[in-house]
């Protein structure tokens, strides 16, 4: 009997033994993924990088580039008066580009306030009336300083300005439930939602460990941010593929966690409407010692990605600050008409004006106090130095005050 030995098998178990041997390969990265290609030496304020090739460029040039794409993304710093003077460059830039084409989408505000974002474009609406009627201190509870020049250049360009964010009842109910635990009317308002993606798990996983939760689980959080992603999302190709919107371009202001790396918002209108974009974001190299407790105590994962394609690097500045006040603890009257004196601050404007508790405060400057946003409001538009007319009602007897405004401690 004849044997055929195949020369083959030689080698095929040569290869067997080299694979087990080995084991699986470990893929090994070189360098940094989200800086392929690291600053020769520290970045300065003010440099803008592009992070794919490391090369610096210039404000003008990453707004020429930002011009070719149909939607930008910009990460800001919510407290950082540097973040909001380089996206306001970048919207001016941007209209200059597509005048009559550009918009401007924000996640400070949630789809129920579009009405009213509408009307402040269209310059129906004073600040103060904006400010009220969007709700602007309860839904995002910053200072309007931060957005104000923002806002008013969209206005004064009539960029129209889209409600992004999901409104707070329905993130509420996200927060504790599944969503096949929701109600029908909770469900019809639900974004489509991907709650799989390993990227931005891992990165709320990373700030959840950074947060006082009051009971909330991690699938709640993580719940939570995907709503937020997920309906900005929605709600930018709602408008890219409405009529109005189709041949527009858009702007998207946003947190950096909501941006960076592009897993968040640009991911999710990707799925949706395949459109080029552009990511920007601002890194804070230069923090006083007073800002510190700012930042969040957290260990980003390394992802395998660039966090944004330009990167500007920037001081963490501080609002300028008016350093008035009146000095009074206030209380709205049950019918709104006034606003009762509770306590006097020592030492404050309203001490040396002579009020005292129990006053009821009609009216400054002759606009009426109906409730505490109208002398909030009022008092922050004074300077050190300038003076206030105050209407008073004090044991039946209506009386005016003069009040100086000096600076606060």
């Amino acid at each position: 009997m004849i044997r055929f030995i195949s020369p083959v098998l030689p080698a095929v178990t040569l290869c067997l033994f080299i694979l087990t041997a080995c084991g699986p390969a470990k893929i090994q990265v070189m360098g940094n993924p989200q800086a392929p290609y690291p600053l020769p030496s520290p970045p300065r304020i003010g440099q803008i990088v592009h992070l794919p090739t490391g090369s610096l460029v210039s404000a003008e040039q990453m707004f020429t580039l930002a011009g070719d794409a149909r939607i930008v993304y910009f990460g800001e710093t919510h407290d950082n008066p540097a973040s909001h003077r380089l996206e306001l460059q970048l919207l001016q830039a941007l209209a200059g580009r597509h005048p009559g084409r550009q918009a401007l989408g924000m996640e400070m505000f949630s789809r129920p306030q579009q009405p009213v974002l509408d009307r402040w474009v269209a310059g129906e609406l004073t600040e103060k009336t904006f400010l009220r009627e969007s709700r602007w201190f309860e839904n995002w509870g910053m200072d309007f300083a931060y957005y104000r020049d923002l806002l008013h250049f969209a206005r004064e360009r009539r960029i129209p300005v889209i409600a992004l964010n999901a409104e707070k009842s329905l993130v509420g109910a996200v927060r504790g439930k599944l969503p096949e635990q929701l109600s029908i009317d909770e469900q019809a308002r639900l974004p489509e939602l991907d709650l799989n993606d390993p990227y931005h798990r891992s990165l709320v996983a990373a700030i959840f460990g950074d947060h006082s939760h009051k009971g909330m689980q991690l699938d709640g959080f993580v719940r939570v941010q995907t709503l937020w992603d997920e309906t900005m999302a929605e709600s930018a190709v709602r408008y890219l593929e409405s009529a109005a919107g189709k041949e527009m371009h858009l702007l998207v202001i946003a947190g950096g966690n909501h941006v960076s790396h592009g897993f968040g918002i640009p991911r999710r209108v990707f799925r949706r409407l395949p459109a080029s974009y552009l990511l920007i974001g601002g890194r804070e190299i230069d923090i006083p010692a007073d800002k510190l407790n700012r930042l969040m105590n957290v260990e980003v994962p390394e992802f395998p990605m660039v966090p944004y394609d330009f990167l500007a690097y920037l001081a963490y500045e501080d609002l300028p600050k008016k350093g008035t006040g009146l000095g009074v603890m206030i209380e709205p009257t049950p019918a709104g008409h006034g606003l009762v004196v509770k306590k006097v601050a020592p030492d404050s404007s309203a001490e040396r004006a002579g009020l005292q508790p129990g006053d009821l405060l009609l009216s400054l400057d002759d606009e009426p106090l109906r409730d505490p946003f109208d002398l909030i409001y009022a008092v922050q538009q004074k300077q050190p130095g300038s003076h206030g007319t105050l209407q008073i009602r004090r044991q039946g007897k209506t009386l005016t005050v003069d009040v100086l405004f000096t600076s606060s401690p």
